[in-house]
């Protein structure tokens, strides 16, 4: 099947090799333009383009694909199904009507569950046991189509969004396969959505800071749901403090306020939050590296009584 494949990030490269290895004839990649990263801002290009590259795939990178004349580009390459996976951008009618076998995106959700920009790292930061990958039909809406195939997988307790992310992009790269082996043989079902749904709405600033008058198990999933990127982050004397892992206890502390720091130790640091509370075990300094808990208070010791989030260089106690 001749393929046109549109994709961003890291999550959409295991479906762009799944692809070439299951032989169907890749004609181009679709991705951002090249971006500053890094502290020297050197321009970057994205996973998908660094894959295509080196798979001998043509690489197309339009400011707007709204414009007449990459529609145009897109037409001449007469692709037969036209695949997104995680392109950070919705189709056009022009587009989505296009190739005979329309537009098919792979979402990482059990649609209508989370649909959205960002449904990995709010399944994880809501706590939810599991969550999945569906295939669909695309349409003008957002992430609204009709479904083709749908997989389930469970959210453990410990798992980080880094752990979920790369074990759905997996899932959903044999999805794709299946999905269009389906659609070649006429055997695709179209399922519409039912359901209540709900919404996973683009990772902004402030979703990174923790508040912590909110529960110890809300906040533990919080850094979970900001692991590896891009950290949940609350402030210690005036410095912007992430946490990369923790653990609840569920048993309080008489007295304790939300972010005070109670007790450290080998185990860690223990803070007060809203209920129960909260065992830092490694965090990160604005300006330092990531360490465990034991080895931070070595090198910079807590007092007990401080108040985490207390002062205004990015974190916020409630």
């Amino acid at each position: 099947m001749r393929i046109v494949f549109m994709g961003t990030p890291d999550f959409a490269v295991a479906s762009l090799k799944a692809l070439k290895e299951a032989g169907h004839e890749i004609a181009a990649v679709v991705t951002r333009p090249d971006r500053p990263r890094g502290r020297g801002k050197i321009n970057t290009p994205s996973p998908v383009k660094e894959t295509a590259l080196a798979l001998g795939i043509p690489v197309l990178q339009p400011l707007r694909i709204k414009d007449p004349e990459f529609i145009e580009t897109l037409r001449a390459f007469a692709p037969e199904v036209v695949i997104v996976v995680a392109f950070g951008q919705i189709l056009p009618p022009e587009i989505l009507s296009l190739p005979p076998y329309g537009c098919i995106n792979v979402h990482a959700s059990l649609l209508p569950k989370y649909r959205g920009a960002a449904p990995i790292h709010r399944a994880v930061i809501n706590g939810e046991k599991e969550t999945g990958v569906t295939t669909m039909y695309m349409d003008e809406g957002m992430d609204t189509g009709d479904m083709i195939l749908k997989e389930s997988i469970p959210i453990h307790e410990e798992d980080t969004v880094g752990i979920v992310h790369d074990r759905l992009a997996l899932v959903g790269s044999r999805l794709l396969v299946e999905t269009l082996r389906l659609i070649s043989l006429g055997q695709a079902p179209r399922i519409p959505q039912n359901g209540e749904p709900s919404y996973a709405p683009p990772l902004k600033a402030e979703d990174e800071i923790i508040c912590w008058d909110r529960p110890a198990r809300e906040i533990y999933n919080l850094v979970r749901g900001m692991n590896p990127w891009p950290g949940a982050r609350t402030t210690l004397q005036g410095k912007v403090l992430k946490l990369w892992r923790t653990s609840c206890v569920e048993s309080g502390w008489p007295g304790a306020k939300p972010g005070e720091v109670v007790a450290t130790g080998p185990e860690g640091i223990l803070v007060g939050t809203g209920r129960g509370m909260l065992r830092i075990l490694e965090l990160q300094l604005q300006g330092g590296r990531r360490m465990e808990a034991a080895a931070f208070l070595r090198g910079k010791p807590i007092p007990k009584g401080t108040v985490l989030g207390s002062d205004a260089a990015g974190g916020e106690s409630s």
